[in-house]
């Protein structure tokens, strides 16, 4: 028995990050571990309604989630992807699908070789119409796998949209019936050790005072542990993401049920279009320095496809990262860790990645330096490859506005550079290290964005362009063939998952 080992943990804020963080320790440690949650009511979590990518279902998965009362308890449905309009320019769209591009790779050479050599000579149709994802996204379609070998049908890759507030709420139930204790109360003052600095306890509104070994700060952008305690520091991305404000608003549902996020470019931003069941969550992200906040406000609610159901609301942030995630005995997780903006559904998966960072490298009460930085190497790595991947949308745009211009002008990291001249070349595109983001993915957005390679691989020439010719007209008729036989978005919700909580009118 280990007897330096973690007893008592204390989680600073709730919302998702917090509740997530308490389900997951709860289920992995069981009565090992004295979870305490501490959360104030009067203190708003941004809750909006919520798109993710498809890892959440490992997160749901590794609860034990029953993944239909999930969808039911948070309003939520599915995603196959994500629609890009007016990036390049306006009328221009693209899908962000899940999933593979095309079908089997040939030997070492992907599919999307053969579409660059038929593309060349104007016989290839967009790549959206070789991705199972995007012909499935566009016909409103959706079921999970099927037992079909050698089909897409049998490995279908989705995500979901829910209702954030009514996932936290979820996952509340979920840990409190495995032991966590929360408190309702204001973290006022973190007492730390003079010896080393590690938190020791903290003090509440209320005069209790909560003592820990280890310290997880979800309390969102304020960081009332990382950095008001402890002093992190932050590093600021505006250089490279400008915006730093949203606004963000609920609206009535409208058919059809579409089965994928929407983002569409603005005048200095880009709105959001999140369908739940019970209504659609809106917001514009855009930068301070080329829009008012009464003009985004103007756009967004201009530009709803139903009636909004609240006063939209402002959130305002700064993009970039803690210094570090994890400092001494604290570890920051969600907003407290950074923040990109939701441009690709990452703010689920930060969490749920920095959860899973962390049950891999748990400390005990020794906190070993080298496991807290391979933490916040592994952590760093995820930021930073990510911003380059969001930071490919904007610059790579054809748009007159000074926001969209800015971009063009703009010094890219070495990293995303690499990556684009690999990609020009011939086409080459590789997944490096543990980035989130693989081949598909950097594939599709390049294409979308008109980032186009100059070249081909050159075993493609060892086929015939009749052959190949052949091969993608046969790839894009098996999968509208599959797509044909699925079933219509809504209907598949309403008899699989339909909603059971009442509406909550949150953005």
């Amino acid at each position: 028995m280990n007897t330096n080992a973690i007893k008592n943990v204390v989680i600073v804020g709730g919302g998702t990050a917090g509740w997530m963080t308490a389900a997951a320790l709860s289920k992995v440690f069981g009565q090992r571990l004295s979870i305490h949650l501490i959360e104030s009511e009067e203190i708003g979590t941004v809750g909006v309604g919520e798109a993710t990518i498809p890892q959440i279902r490992v997160f749901n998965g590794m609860l034990g989630i029953d993944e239909n009362e999930f969808v039911r308890s948070t309003q939520g449905t599915f995603k196959l992807g994500i629609e890009f309009a007016d990036w390049l320019r306006p009328g221009h769209r693209y899908m962000h699908a899940f999933g593979a591009v095309g079908g089997r790779d040939l030997g070492s050479v992907p599919f999307h070789q053969y579409w660059l050599k038929m593309r060349l000579v104007n016989q290839a149709a967009a790549l959206d119409d070789y991705t199972f994802n995007s012909v499935a996204a566009y016909q409103n379609k959706f079921m999970r796998s099927v037992n079909m070998p050698n089909s897409p049908l049998a490995s279908i890759f989705y995500a979901f949209h829910f209702d954030a507030s009514l996932y936290a709420r979820y996952l509340r139930a979920y840990a409190e019936t495995r032991g966590v204790r929360r408190t309702e109360g204001k973290v006022m003052h973190s007492r730390l050790r003079g010896q080393d600095g590690f938190i020791e306890a903290v003090t509440l509104e209320s005069g209790e005072v909560v003592n820990g070994d280890l310290f997880i700060d979800c309390s969102g952008f304020r960081g009332l542990l990382i950095e008001q305690a402890m002093e992190t520091g932050y590093i600021d991305w505006s250089h490279y993401l400008p915006c730093d404000r949203a606004v963000a608003v609920p609206s009535e549902s409208v058919t059809p049920l579409l089965p994928y996020t929407r983002s569409t470019a603005r005048q200095a931003g880009w709105q959001w279009r999140i369908p739940l069941q019970h209504r659609i969550g809106n917001g514009m992200v855009f930068s301070s320095n080329f829009l008012s906040e009464e003009k985004a406000n103007q756009q967004l609610l201009d530009n709803l496809d139903g009636k909004a159901l609240s006063e939209p609301r402002v959130l305002r942030f700064k993009t970039g990262m803690r210094r570090k995630f994890w400092n001494k005995n604290c570890v920051a997780i969600g907003l407290a860790s950074g923040f990109l903006e939701p441009l690709e559904s990452t703010s689920i998966h930060f969490i749920q990645s920095s959860i899973a960072k962390l049950v891999a490298l748990f400390p005990d009460k020794q906190f070993s330096d080298v496991d807290i930085h391979e933490y916040n190497r592994q952590t760093r790595y995820e930021f930073e490859r990510s911003r380059d991947f969001l930071l490919l949308h904007y610059w790579a745009n054809e748009r007159d506005e000074p926001f969209w211009q800015y971009f063009r002008h703009l010094k890219l990291p070495e990293t995303l550079q690499h990556k684009i001249e690999l990609f020009r070349s011939q086409g080459r595109v590789f997944k490096e290290g543990d980035e989130l983001f693989g081949e598909a993915s950097w594939l599709q957005v390049m294409v979308g964005q008109n980032v186009m390679p100059e070249r081909y691989h050159p075993v493609v020439d060892l086929r015939s362009g009749d052959d190949v010719h052949s091969m993608l007209s046969g790839v894009n008729k098996l999968l509208r063939d599959c797509v044909s036989v699925m079933p219509d978005h809504a209907e598949y919700v309403k008899k699989s998952c339909r909603g059971i909580s009442e509406s909550v009118k949150t953005a």
